[in-house]
């Protein structure tokens, strides 16, 4: 295993509640290293914290990480199974497409 890899899981466990719960996978491409990251639906709100905020900790973390080993280190957090909640992107592109619909009615 990894170092940046190591690191995550390290982080991850010491944050949750169910740290039987967490996988991370790596993969490494021309782009640098993408590590993806599943956790339990109860510990997701740790893991992304008030306004995001531990969730782009932990990545700032990674990137150091990742510039000891000469390497680009990004995180994928994987939405848990069964998740109704909605990417802010999403509700965004959802809420155009409707105000678009409503100007074509007239």
């Amino acid at each position: 295993m990894e170092r940046d890899q190591e690191f995550l899981e390290f982080v991850v466990k010491t944050l949750v509640d169910n740290p039987d719960s967490v996988k991370v996978n790596r993969n490494v491409d021309e782009m640098g290293v993408l590590l993806t990251l599943d956790v339990h639906p109860e510990d997701m709100g740790k893991i992304i914290g008030r306004s995001g905020n531990t969730a782009k900790a932990i990545r700032t973390l990674l990137r150091v990480v990742g510039m000891k080993n000469n390497a680009r280190v990004n995180l994928k957090i994987n939405e848990p199974e069964g998740s109704t909640r909605r990417a802010p992107e999403a509700a965004d592109a959802q809420a155009s497409v409707d105000e678009a619909m409503e100007d074509l009615k007239l």
